[in-house]
């Protein structure tokens, strides 16, 4: 102790000139916008490399992980390609591009920031508006469902998760094709709840939950989850439905943003509609 009093007391004009500038800076900065907005800049900046240093250390050690991930999704896409299908008919089809044209694009992103524990949760991606990404697009991983792009600069983009209290998609079961609402209960990244769905449809523990058409922001068909648990004893018209969620939201790495290229379309339609109400 006494060592540092000595310490202190020899270099005591140094360390006040560097407070003085720590508190002049301070007011700088608090001050003057022009040095307001360059200070804000360097640190969402500095940020930024250091959550991207964070992630490229995290994607080191689940490596592992990703690569199985990379496998399932690998094999479902190979099991899309038509030459794996037996025609068991004499007919055939002609696929002409005057007939199908395409409706969605993927951007592959990486995770650079993410958040699990919280009511609110955000990612950040690793795209931005250079690349063409634009709000209210939607995520994706080969798992399933990530949540909806919020905010873009040049280089990024933030995405409000589906752990997110605000949280709802539009959603199915794939088995007799009766539509609900998705939501997260706020506690569990692992479950969510599967609501507006009456107490006459049949419902029962392994069914899967997909997205539906009435989304204009994901495509129809992408996996949600499992159903997990089932209870019809509910004091309204509707079942009370737990839901497994396929996304492991803890471990997500790389995801893609997708984009609908007949949104617009859509929307301004259902503009229409409205007005004539």
């Amino acid at each position: 102790m006494r060592n540092l009093f000595l310490f202190l007391w020899r270099y005591n004009f140094f360390i006040s000139f560097l407070l003085l500038e720590v508190v002049c800076g301070f007011l700088i900065v608090r001050n003057n916008n022009f040095q307001h907005a360059s200070f804000l800049n360097s640190t969402n900046y500095v940020a930024s490399e250091v959550n991207s240093l964070v992630s490229s250390v995290t994607d080191y050690i689940n490596l592992r992980t990703t690569n199985d991930a990379l496998a399932r999704q690998n094999a479902g896409l190979k099991s899309l390609i038509p030459d794996v299908y037996y025609i068991d008919s004499a007919l055939t089809r002609i696929k002409s591009d005057t007939i199908f044209k395409q409706q969605y694009t993927f951007i592959n992103s990486r995770v650079v920031n993410n958040s699990v524990n919280r009511r609110n949760n955000y990612l950040t991606l690793n795209k931005g508006s250079n690349q063409g990404i634009k709000p209210e697009m939607g995520v994706i991983s080969g798992d399933g469902i990530v949540g909806i792009v919020k905010d873009v600069s040049e280089h990024y983009c933030s995405v409000i998760s589906f752990l997110h209290k605000d949280s709802r998609v539009s959603a199915r079961i794939k088995k007799n094709g009766y539509i609900g609402s998705m939501v997260w209960g706020g506690y569990d990244e692992k479950e969510a709840s599967l609501r507006d769905i009456a107490k006459h449809v049949q419902v029962a523990k392994g069914d899967t939950i997909v997205s539906s058409s009435f989304s204009s922001i994901f495509p129809e068909g992408i996996l949600i989850g499992i159903v997990s648990e089932v209870n019809p004893e509910t004091g309204d018209n509707f079942q009370d439905i737990k839901v497994n969620l396929s996304t492991q939201f803890g471990t997500l790495t790389y995801v893609y943003i997708v984009t609908n290229l007949l949104k617009e379309e859509q929307k301004a339609l259902e503009e229409l509609q409205k007005n004539d109400r």
